[in-house]
Formats: structure tokens, C-alpha cells, sequence
């Protein structure tokens, strides 16, 4: 473990840098939110989840909800509502939220016992909600405001290289 306040957080400039690299010349939503996924879970320590949750019609085709998509972790949700635990609040709201103890979260869904702390970016392009990209975390308070700002580039740099269609 180390003593620095920033032994939880990875290279965001070099992180967003990598993003830009590994999707170059790919413009496909399921194969650059895979490589991403990807990317986030293997490269940012203590994470147990990193994936997406896109925008889609409801079952019944009424309301929209948010459908699990391409994702590194254990077996998630497949379905959230608008407005819904973290992912549906983030993409309602359209902003990103940090929590740092999701037991403390009203409304929180518990897709996995093991995750303590969660961050969720909306996915927003030429004004646009595609969907969330969401982390979770077996640490409580894990994510900062550097972890926050870096991954909001991260998901900018994704959003950037992908068609969202």
C-alpha cells in the first residue's frame, strides 16, 4: 500500500491518450465500449466492475431504461429505469456521480454485494444521452475528484472515437 494520497488513482492524461490509441481508425459502439471496459478494468486499481449501460426503449416499448452493455466484472443488472440507483439517477440527471459508500445511497441497487463505492458518468454526445459508464469498487470512498476529472476525459476520448448509433 502505498502512503501517497494518489495510490488509487491511475495516469488519467496517459489513460485518455491510450483510449484515443486503442480505438483509432474503430468507430463501433460494441467494439470500442469492449476495449474500454477493458481498458478502465485492467488498468485502474481496485475495481470489481467497469462497463456500460446503454440507452434503449423500455420492454414494453413505453419508457426509456438503461440495458447492461459491454462490461468487465461479475454478472450485472441487465436492466436499470430511469431515475434508478446510481446508474439511473447519473444518466437522469445527466451528471456525474461519485458515491463513496453506495449502502449510504437512496435507492441504491445492489447488483453485487461486493462493491462499496461507485462512479457513474453520463454518456453525452452533441447533446445526446447514449447511456451511463459505470465503476464500481469493493473500497468505500475509492473514487476522488482527480479519479472524477480523469475519467470524465477517459469517457470523452471514448465518446469521441465511437459512433453512438
Amino acid at each position: 500500500m502505498h502512503s501517497d494520497m494518489t495510490s488509487n488513482s491511475g495516469d488519467y492524461p496517459l489513460l485518455a491518450r491510450q483510449v484515443s490509441s486503442i480505438l483509432e481508425g474503430e468507430r463501433d459502439l460494441t467494439a470500442n465500449a469492449s476495449q474500454f471496459s477493458a481498458l478502465v478494468y485492467s488498468t485502474i486499481p481496485d475495481l470489481n466492475w467497469a462497463g456500460f449501460y446503454l440507452l434503449r426503449p423500455g420492454k414494453k416499448g413505453d419508457a426509456q431504461e438503461l440495458l447492461v452493455g459491454p462490461f468487465q466484472g461479475k454478472v450485472a443488472c441487465a436492466r436499470i429505469p430511469l431515475g434508478r440507483g446510481v446508474c439511473g439517477t447519473s444518466a437522469q440527471e445527466r451528471r456525474t456521480i461519485v458515491v463513496a459508500d453506495v449502502h449510504a445511497f437512496d435507492g441504491h441497487i445492489a447488483c453485487d454485494s461486493a462493491s462499496n463505492a461507485e462512479i457513474v458518468i453520463p454518456l453525452i454526445k452533441d447533446g445526446q444521452l447514449y447511456g451511463v459508464f459505470d465503476i464500481d469498487s469493493p473500497l468505500l470512498d475509492r473514487f476522488s475528484e482527480e479519479d472524477r476529472v480523469g475519467l470524465e476525459a477517459m469517457v470523452k476520448a471514448f465518446l469521441d472515437a465511437t459512433d453512438m448509433h
